[in-house]
């Protein structure tokens, strides 16, 4: 099993459900039963899906602390959880900011045009070189499950980081425990907002769509892991320190 234990720690179930399946879909809820069966997962969760969020977050950026230096014990990198204007490519929006705030005290101007860009992505993996400010290496957005809402706030902060850097686009990925298919795919196919998602539990994931037996489900993570767009997320370690 490749499953990094402190995420396996979080999967239980919830009033007989697994906690990362929509109990109102049969589909998700067998695919994640399969699932954990396979990694032994029994215990009961009463975890609200809110704290799950941020323990996941955690699991992932320990993961990456753990492993990346293994990759490159050369790189400085530093993981955690900052607002991109910390990073070198992303300086300048804290700067304009910054004149906004100093020319219109009232805040007509910022309301006009707004303050989406500063954002602040779940797991940052920084780069440090001889400059006082880091590069942003990655940015990526870890999400327990997949809901429409939240595929719209996965886009959108790749649409944030592309457009308004400054210098290299740093790596912007998205890691996720959904175990349907058909939602994974509403932002593992895309128009190129994320270059990957990452699963922490693909091997069993895969076995367990198979296990259901549902085709058009069966058919759509073929496609995903065939096309490269669906990894597991045991391999990213690999791919921010080498790529």
């Amino acid at each position: 099993m490749t499953v990094h234990s402190e995420i396996v720690e979080l999967f239980g179930y919830r009033s007989g459900k697994p906690n990362i399946a929509d109990k109102s879909s049969p589909t998700s809820v067998g695919i994640a039963d399969s699932l954990f069966d396979q990694l032994g997962v029994t215990r009961d969760s009463d975890e609200p899906g809110q704290t799950l969020g941020s323990r996941f977050e955690e699991a992932v950026r320990q993961m990456l602390r753990d492993e990346i230096p293994a990759w490159d014990p050369d790189h400085r990198f530093e993981i955690g959880s900052e607002t991109i204007t910390a990073f070198a490519q992303y300086a300048h929006l804290a700067r304009l900011s910054q004149v906004i705030a100093e020319a219109d005290p009232q805040g007509v101007i910022r309301s006009e045009i707004g303050t989406d860009y500063l954002i602040k992505p779940d797991v940052t993996v920084g780069l440090r070189s001889s400059g006082d400010v880091p590069f942003l290496h990655a940015a990526i957005s870890c999400k327990w499950t997949i809901r429409s809402d939240r595929v719209q706030n996965i886009r959108h902060e790749g649409v944030v980081l592309t457009r308004h850097r400054r210098g290299r686009q740093p790596h912007v990925v998205t890691v996720t425990a959904e175990p349907l298919p058909s939602r994974l795919a509403a932002i593992a196919r895309g128009t190129g907002e994320v270059d990957c998602v990452y699963h922490p539990a693909l091997t069993e994931l895969h076995s367990a769509v198979v296990d259901e037996g549902v085709h058009p489900e069966i058919d759509t993570i073929d496609e995903l892991i065939g096309q490269d767009r669906l990894r597991p997320l045991s391999a990213l370690p690999e791919v921010l320190a080498l790529y």
